[in-house]
Order: C-alpha cells, then structure tokens, then sequence
C-alpha cells in the first residue's frame, strides 16, 4: 500500500480528539479520512486545521466513506458492539479503545462475528502492552531468567473519579487494564476474583467504594492483587511488581523530573493517563497502522476484549457480596490460537 492508510475515527471526545492529532501528526502512514460524533461542532473543532475529513454525525456514514479503509472506536462503550459489526461487515481493520463492548455478552457477539468472517480485523485498546516498561517486564517474564511467575502486585490510582463514576465501574473501567496485563504477563487466563473494601477514602464522592483491593486467581495457580484508589488526591500512579520463583522485577517506579530549590526536592507525578501513557498510545497507533498496511493484525485481539469483560463482571459480582466469584468463559473460538 503506498497511500496514506484512511481512518474513519468515531467519536471526537477525549480520546477520539487525541487520536485524531495523533493520526494527523505523529503517525507516518496514515490520514484521518473522517470522523463522527454525534456533537458535529465536537467533531469539526477535533479536525481544526485539517484537509479532507469528512464529518458525520452517525458512524455508520463515516465507515462507508469511499475513502475509508480502517476503523478507529473511541466512541461511548455503548456505541461499540454497533460500531464494530458495521466495520466486520465491509471487512473493515479496526482498533477499538476499550472496553471491546458495553458487557460481556456484547463482547461475546463481537468475537463470534469476527470468528465467522474467519480472519482477525479487530485490535482492543489496552495500551499498557505497548508501554516501554511493561514490554521490557513481559519479556524478562518470558525469558525465564526468574523462574516462575508466582504474584503480581499491581497499583492503580488516579486524582480524581469522573462525576458518572460507580463502584463497579472502578474495575470495569480502571482495573480492566490489570486484567489484560495480568493476562498478558502472565499467559494465562483469570479463573476467580475476589474484592477486599477497606472503608472509603474521605475524598471520595458519597456512596463511591474507593479505594478497592482486588485478587484475581489464575488457572496456573498465580495470585495477583490489585490496589486501585481512584480518587487518591495527588498524581496518577501506576506500578506492577512481579514477584517470582528466582526473583522479582518492579516497574512503574521510572525517573521523572526532580526540581532542587529553596531547600526542597520535588519531583513531578503524571495527572493521567494520556500524559504516563502518551509513548504508548504512539506506538501504539504506529503498529496498528503498520500492521494494517501489510495486511496483518498482531495486537490485542477481540477475544482478549471479550475475557477481560467477563472477569471485569465477575469482579462487579464479588464487589456486591464480598464473596469468591469464578470466572466462567465461553469457548475459544480457533481464530484465537
């Protein structure tokens, strides 16, 4: 392919709008061809400045551009199961942000979709995998060199919640990243969830269940906990230490900028994820781009979407009742390996 790959993005809220700069300046190979939203004066501000983006109001008119090759979901979680199967359908490459759909069972139909059509076209969104320091982690991991994984001890907080944020939502939303990365790490799949409720931070809103500790079992026998606290105040951190049989390797400590004056040291804390992850979602984009040129997806496939949907619900179960909650996935289709 020697043209610019085409990308229809959906959405132009936060994400979406972030993607499109970053389709328009940061990614060789590519072009942003049009973007929808359902807010148009959103999406004519988020291509300010750009030549030959058609804007749309409905998705379904921004797949079916003629110059349209490719699909980037950034839009609300339930506008992707629609979103998704209209791009299966013209047999569209896409890369959608997290979560792959609104549930579980959404997600399911998405896999089942794609598993019929017999070839991968969707890519999911979770971005730690593309992340520097949990690259360099997953291949230590592999290597050997440690032993077995035994525990992953996880960290997960942010300033401040979103107004619309519930108690479920901080695994569904937040935790959702550790169970891709769990799973990715790990090679294995989540088989039980546990959650642990200290009482609530005072800087949570009322009746919000923050912070949260949670324990995921794995079908290998490995135990990862996961400390998420979304409304923690001061910075955005997260941390994943690998605790194994020959050693451990701790990641999320990496140097910033540390400022000397007026007989103080302070040091800078990232205030979210787009600025701790900026690298990421770059290299990111850049190989889902690559890949789709050449003609192959490599990245977080629709079933890694559909399993970390199901443990994100089993976790909202022992959320409620304190109690141990198996994960029980649907089968594998072949597509998936």
């Amino acid at each position: 392919m020697s043209e610019p790959l085409g990308v229809a993005v959906l959405g132009a809220g936060h994400m979406g709008a972030d993607h499109v700069r970053r389709l328009a300046r940061s990614v060789a190979g590519a072009r942003v061809a049009a973007v929808a939203d359902p807010d148009r004066a959103r999406a004519q501000a988020a291509v300010a400045g750009l030549d030959g983006v058609r804007v749309h109001a409905d998705a379904h008119a921004a797949i079916a551009e003629p110059g349209v090759q490719a699909v980037l979901v950034a839009s609300p979680d339930h506008a992707h199961e629609e979103a998704l199967l209209a791009a299966l359908a013209r047999g569209l490459p896409v890369l959608c942000e997290k979560p792959l759909a609104a549930d579980a069972e959404a997600a399911l139909r998405v896999v089942e979709a794609e598993a019929r059509g017999g070839r991968r076209l969707i890519q999911v969104g979770f971005m730690r995998r593309y992340d520097a320091e949990y690259r360099r982690l997953k291949a230590l991991l592999d290597s050997g060199g440690l032993g077995r994984p035994l525990m992953l001890h996880c960290r997960h907080r942010n300033v401040s919640s979103p107004p619309h944020f519930t108690s479920a939502m901080l695994i569904s939303s937040s935790v959702s990243h550790e169970i891709d990365a769990a799973r990715w790490l790990l090679g294995q799949e989540i088989t039980a969830v546990t959650v642990a409720r200290p009482r609530p931070s005072s800087g949570a809103p009322a009746g919000l269940l923050d912070p949260q500790l949670v324990l995921f079992e794995t079908e290998d026998g490995a135990l990862v906990d996961v400390e998420i606290f979304v409304n923690c105040g001061f910075g955005y951190e997260v941390a994943c230490e690998a605790v194994c049989e020959n050693g451990s390797a701790r990641i999320g400590d990496e140097a910033a900028m540390v400022v000397r004056s007026a007989g103080r040291a302070q040091q800078e804390i990232a205030q979210d994820y787009v600025v701790r992850f900026a690298d990421a979602y770059d290299r990111e984009v850049r190989e889902w781009v690559a890949g789709t040129r050449a003609g192959r997806v490599t990245g977080p496939s629709a079933w890694d979407g559909y399993a970390a949907a199901a443990v994100a619900e089993a976790g909202a179960r022992a959320l409620g009742d304190g109690a141990r909650v198996t994960v029980d996935l649907a089968e594998r289709p072949a597509l998936y390996g």
